[in-house]
C-alpha cells in the first residue's frame, strides 16, 4: 500500500481528483463515501490558428490546474495533509512536446479535435498501413490520435530528431504534462488507458510498438514510461502545496467515466451525452476486433490485470438541440425540448437524422447530410423537437447493437451521464428503444470520480470490492414500450438512415 509522509494519518479525509478537459480544468474533492465535498473550475482558451487547426497553451492548462486546486483547498478550508492522494483524468490524444531542461513547450498543445494531419492520414491508408495499425493499436487511421500530431511537431522543430534522441525533448498527452509539472519535473509517465490512444501502443503486448515508432519516425527516448492506471506516479512538489501528496492515478477521461460508474464487469456500458456521445463497453480481458468501425481500447490496468473496452462515438447528440435553439429558434433553452416533446403522443412519423458532419459508426458515410424526414401537413414543431431528441436514442442503439454484435456480450445495464441526461423524456425513450434499464446517478461527476477511485484504491482509502456499496442512483428508467412498437419505430429510423446515406 502506498502512503504519503504522514502514514495512516487520521487527517487524510479526502481524495483529490484533477479533471483536465478541453473547455476547462476542474478540481473535485471526494470523501470516503464517494460524495463530492467541493468543486472548482477554470475555463480555458482554445486557439484556432488556421482552418480546422485546434490548439491550447500547455502553460495556461497547467496554470489553470494550479488555480483550481489552490482555490478548492482555500474555499473549503482543506489542509494539504488532509488529502490522501491525487488522481488525474484528462482530455485524451491532445499532444504536448516540451524541453526537458527549460520545461517550456516547443509548440502549443495540438488538441484531439485538430485535423491538420488528415492528408497524412490518407497517405497512411494509401501505404496500406491501416490494417497493421488497427491490429496493433485497436484504432482506425485518423488525425484524432496522437501519433500524427507528434510527428507533425517533430517534423517542424526537430526534423533530424537529434534533440529527441538525446532526451532533450519529452512527449506526453495532457496527463503526462500535468504529472511532470506537479512532481517538480521528476516523473515522466503515462498510464495504459492514455497510451492506448496514441496510435503508437501495442494493446496486445502492452508496449510501445517499435514498428510504429519507426514508421512515424518517433524516437523512443521522447516517450513516457507506461504504468498501471492505479499506482504511484510521484509526489507533488513541496513548493506547490507545501506538502508531498502522492499522485496515484492517471486515466483518460472516457475510461475514467466508465470506472466512475462502477462498470467493472464485461457487458457494462456507459454513455456520456454531450455535444456528441461517447460510449464504452467493458469487454473484460478480451480485445474485441470490431466489424463496425468501433475502437478497441484499454480501459485500465492495475495490479497487472488488464481490462479492455469497445468505444463508439455519436458525432451529433446534444448539438442537435443546440441547433434547434440557436439556428432554428424552435426553443429558447435546451430544457424546453422536453416540454415540447411531451406535448405530442409520438413523432407522427417524423425522423431527424442529424448528419451535420456525416454519419459515424456503424454507417461511416462522411458525405451524408442531415435531414428531417416524414413531414406531412399535420406535422408541427413539437414533432420535430421530439424527433431530434429521439435521434440521440436511435444513434445510441445503433452503436450498442454494434458493440453487442462485435463482442458477443449482452449489455447488462446502461449507465449515463452528461448534460442531456437531465431530460427525462430522452432517458425514458432511451430505455424503451433499447429495452433495457437506464441508470442515472446522483453524482454527475463520474469522470472525476473514476480518477478518485483509482487513486484511493492505490493508497487503501477505497476498497475495490466495496465500491458499489456507495452507488447513488438518482433514477432508474425502466422500459415500458411493447416489442411491436419498438420494432416499428426503430425500423422507421433505419429507413430514414437509408434515405440520407450516399453509399451502400
Amino acid at each position: 500500500m502506498i502512503t504519503n509522509n504522514k502514514t495512516n494519518s487520521m487527517k487524510q479525509q479526502y481524495i483529490l481528483s484533477i479533471d483536465q478537459g478541453t473547455s476547462s480544468s476542474r478540481a473535485v474533492l471526494f470523501d470516503k463515501k464517494q460524495r463530492i465535498v467541493g468543486v472548482e473550475q477554470e475555463e480555458l482558451q482554445v486557439y484556432y490558428p488556421s482552418k480546422a487547426w485546434v490548439e491550447q497553451d500547455p502553460v495556461e492548462i497547467m496554470d489553470s490546474v494550479y488555480k483550481v486546486v489552490e482555490r478548492l483547498l482555500k474555499n473549503f478550508d482543506i489542509k494539504p495533509d488532509e488529502i490522501a492522494a491525487i488522481g488525474i483524468t484528462n482530455q485524451r490524444e491532445t499532444t504536448v512536446v516540451w524541453d526537458q531542461k527549460t520545461g517550456e513547450p516547443i509548440h502549443r498543445a495540438i488538441v484531439w479535435q485538430d485535423v491538420r494531419t488528415q492528408a497524412y492520414c490518407t497517405q497512411i491508408k494509401e501505404d496500406g498501413y491501416d490494417r497493421f495499425i488497427k491490429k496493433r493499436t485497436g484504432l482506425i487511421i485518423d488525425s484524432y490520435f496522437s501519433a500524427t500530431k507528434l510527428k507533425w511537431i517533430l517534423d517542424k522543430y526537430d526534423g533530424n530528431r537529434e534533440r529527441s534522441k538525446r532526451g532533450e525533448l519529452l512527449f506526453g498527452t495532457i496527463d503526462s504534462w500535468i504529472l511532470w509539472n506537479l512532481s517538480d519535473r521528476k516523473s515522466h509517465y503515462t498510464d495504459y488507458s492514455n497510451a492506448s490512444r496514441t496510435m503508437l501502443f501495442n494493446i496486445t503486448d502492452r508496449k510501445w510498438c517499435p514498428k510504429l515508432l519507426s514508421y512515424f519516425n518517433i524516437p523512443p527516448e521522447i516517450l513516457p514510461e507506461v504504468k498501471d492506471t492505479s499506482g504511484l506516479f510521484g509526489y507533488t512538489a513541496k513548493g506547490f502545496l507545501g506538502y508531498k501528496i502522492p499522485i496515484t492515478a492517471m486515466v483518460g477521461d472516457q475510461q475514467s467515466s466508465l470506472f466512475g460508474h462502477h462498470c467493472m464487469e464485461a457487458g457494462m456500458v456507459k454513455n456520456t451525452y454531450g455535444t456528441g456521445c461517447f460510449m464504452l463497453m467493458n469487454t473484460g480481458d478480451q480485445i474485441v476486433d470490431s466489424s463496425y468501425g468501433l475502437l478497441s481500447t484499454i480501459a485500465w490496468q492495475f495490479n497487472g490485470e488488464i481490462t479492455y473496452a469497445l468505444e463508439g462515438s455519436v458525432f451529433v447528440a446534444g448539438a442537435v438541440i443546440q441547433w434547434l435553439r440557436d439556428e432554428m429558434g424552435l426553443i429558447k433553452t435546451a430544457a424546453e425540448s422536453e416540454f415540447f416533446a411531451k406535448k405530442v403522443n409520438d413523432n407522427n412519423g417524423v425522423y431527424f437524422v442529424p448528419a451535420f458532419t456525416g454519419l459515424g459508426a456503424p454507417y461511416w458515410d462522411g458525405a451524408a447530410q442531415g435531414a428531417i424526414l416524414g413531414l406531412t401537413r399535420d406535422s408541427n414543431k413539437n414533432h420535430i423537437i421530439r424527433a431530434a431528441l429521439e435521434s440521440m436514442a436511435f444513434q445510441t442503439k445503433d452503436i450498442l447493437n454494434s458493440m453487442v454484435n462485435d463482442s458477443g456480450i449482452n449489455m447488462i445495464k446502461l449507465y449515463v451521464d452528461g448534460g442531456a441526461v437531465e431530460n427525462d423524456f430522452l432517458m425514458q425513450f432511451q430505455a424503451d428503444i433499447l429495452d433495457a434499464e437506464i441508470k442515472r446517478p446522483e453524482n454527475k461527476e463520474s469522470t472525476s470520480l473514476g480518477a478518485a477511485l483509482f487513486a484511493g484504491i492505490a493508497v487503501g482509502y477505497y476498497s475495490l470490492n466495496s465500491l458499489k456499496e456507495h452507488e447513488y442512483i438518482d433514477r432508474v428508467f425502466v422500459p415500458s414500450m411493447n416489442d411491436d412498437e419498438r420494432k416499428r419505430i426503430y425500423q422507421g429510423w433505419k429507413q430514414a438512415i437509408q434515405r440520407v446515406k450516399t453509399s451502400e
